[in-house]
């Protein structure tokens, strides 16, 4: 498998200044899969190259698992359990900058202990998106083997799962963050000085002598853009100047998941910095895309005509 993801499966009811939808198709898994299979499109008569792993409940519809099935995902790996889907509502107010959580429900997720299948456990790329620092850990440990691995989280791990979440991102190489947690993790205000003390490992807990951290970072800027070192370097790039602006939800999963899509058939391009840079302009590109519409529905519904045309528009803003 190119890409194995780890992460919630689930629906979302979302609110915005924009738009309003409920039973949404979402999670962190679903959205980054969504993302990876479009960069990673199905091979006639080949198996699909982006793999998800996650727990569904009984109420989960089959449409939709055919949905993600006929957009290049492998299901076969997805935790049936007795119970229901996980879901999470939220809603947006203003710049959209900031969500108000109005309610998450674990359900199967808080039962979820995942198994890596022996045929996945060493991909090109694995990506530990944001569930329980723990359960990163036990997928890092049965994925040794993987080429590359990045990880995800959010703030409420920061919070209250430090320890365990600095061992998993000690064994990740790639870890991807917003800017507010980077800054946590840091204890800084200004994310230039959080870089190397997360690299270092001095801002993770135990410090410098319980080992260094991720060996790259990745930090997602909102409509700030990106700032990102690498082994190879030190790259910043902007957002894509999109009008079109409905919901955020999803979009840092679908950056991640086109980058390490972009990523995947290189081993050795971490050390590359034309390489990571092409990759951070497709995931910047396809989150855009992500933002422009309730949940995963723009990315699943993306063309690739369209798609290229951004893309191409976006190379000549950078200069690239």
């Amino acid at each position: 498998m190119e890409v194995v993801i780890v992460g919630s499966i689930g629906y979302d009811d979302i609110e915005t200044s924009v738009d309003t939808g409920s039973d949404l198709l979402g999670g962190s898994a679903v959205h980054a899969g969504l993302s990876s299979s479009f960069h990673l499109p199905l091979v006639p008569e080949k198996p699909p190259r982006v793999g998800i792993i996650g727990p569904i409940g009984s109420d989960f519809k089959n449409s939709d698992k055919k949905l993600l099935e006929d957009r290049g995902i492998d299901f076969s790996n997805v935790m049936h359990l007795n119970g229901k889907t996980f879901r999470w509502s939220g809603k947006y107010d203003g710049d959209m900058e900031n969500v108000e959580t109005i309610s998450t429900e674990l359900n199967v997720l808080g039962e979820f202990n995942p198994t890596i299948p022996l045929t996945w456990n060493s991909p090109n790329v694995l990506f530990c998106a944001n569930t329980h620092p723990l359960t990163q850990v036990s997928v890092f440990e049965q994925c040794m083997n993987a080429g590359i691995s990045a990880i995800d989280t959010f703030m409420l791990w920061i919070e209250s799962e430090f320890e365990n979440l600095s061992q998993a991102m000690r064994m990740a190489d790639i870890a991807i963050l917003n800017e507010e947690e980077a800054c946590a993790i840091s204890g800084t205000d200004m994310i230039i000085h959080a870089i190397e003390p997360i690299i270092s490992g001095s801002a993770l807990y135990g410090g410098e002598s319980s080992g260094r951290g991720p060996s790259s970072l990745i930090i997602k800027r909102g409509s700030s853009g990106v700032l990102a070192r690498f082994p190879c370097g030190l790259i910043s790039l902007p957002a894509y100047p999109t009008s079109k602006i409905v919901d955020p939800t999803g979009c840092g999963d679908s950056f991640a998941g086109a980058f390490l899509a972009n990523i995947s058939s290189n081993l050795n391009s971490l050390n590359d910095i034309e390489y990571v840079r092409n990759a951070l302009i497709h995931a910047i590109v396809t989150s855009s895309f992500c933002i422009g519409n309730l949940g995963s529905i723009s990315i699943q519904k993306l063309e690739r005509g369209i798609y290229h045309a951004r893309l191409d528009s976006y190379r000549r803003i950078v200069g690239l």
